[in-house]
């Protein structure tokens, strides 16, 4: 008798100690990121002795709020908290309208309307050269200096931590930025191993992702009022979500 084994899906895993809770797109509900803040630091007076929030991009743009998104991030983590903010496609669209802003005018179309309107900037007064003109000026300096550092991803244990993704086939330390900020397919649709699992937004869902080779913890926040922290604590993963 032949016996046939099952090739096993691998076990990805934190070290001992360590508890992550990864936050999807917030796209201007600073309301639901303060809610999701508080749940966090009280879920996380039970856990490890270290903890980190991990914010997967696409902070601005369609909700009301993304000023105050943009404040809360640039401002310290929750005590005894570290913070990885990394950067989504609307922080490279909004700082591209900055620097360049008729190749970038698109932006406005995505979402960029609200960005202006929580800075205070009426987005139908003045052509794009003079909205981005309005914006630079009413950004605070912390703010610009938020988006300008915002990192490409974040990798502990078996995760890995990226905006959109990573491109199959290629080595996590050699994915290339746009990838890491934009790509879906053929991302979406690979059924292979990657080497970690790849915790990831950008593409939008009403719920929870889960596949054997990432997890999508983009929910529609603007939209549906859910916006879900993945937490990860040694090979288990829970969620904390908002609504």
């Amino acid at each position: 008798m032949f016996e046939f084994l099952r090739k096993k899906s691998p076990v990805y895993s934190l070290p001992p100690g360590r508890r992550i809770y990864a936050i999807g797109d917030v796209h201007g509900r600073a309301d639901l990121l303060a809610e999701l803040q508080q749940r966090i630091v009280d879920d996380a007076a039970s856990g490890p002795g270290e903890t980190v929030i991990v914010m997967l991009g696409d902070y601005v743009d369609r909700g009301p709020d993304s000023r105050g998104v943009i404040e809360m991030l640039a401002a310290p983590p929750p005590a005894g908290m570290e913070r990885i903010s990394l950067l989504g496609n609307h922080e490279e669209q909004m700082l591209a309208f900055l620097s360049q802003p008729r190749q970038a005018a698109g932006w406005l179309k995505y979402g960029g309307r609200q960005t202006l309107e929580s800075y205070g900037i009426d987005p139908e007064e003045g052509d794009v050269g003079a909205l981005s003109e309005a914006l630079a000026a009413a950004l605070p300096p912390r703010h610009l200096e938020f988006l300008r550092t915002l990192a490409l991803y974040y990798r502990d244990g078996g995760y890995f931590f990226a905006h959109a993704g990573i491109r199959p086939g290629v080595p996590l330390q050699a994915q290339s930025p746009e990838d890491l900020v934009w790509i879906r397919e053929p991302f979406l649709s690979h059924g292979g191993d990657h080497g970690a699992m790849i915790v990831h937004g950008h593409t939008r869902r009403q719920e929870v992702d889960w596949r054997g080779n990432r997890i999508n913890v983009d929910t529609s926040a603007f939209a549906t009022g859910v916006l879900t922290a993945l937490v990860l604590e040694g090979d288990g993963r829970r969620l904390l979500q908002t609504g």
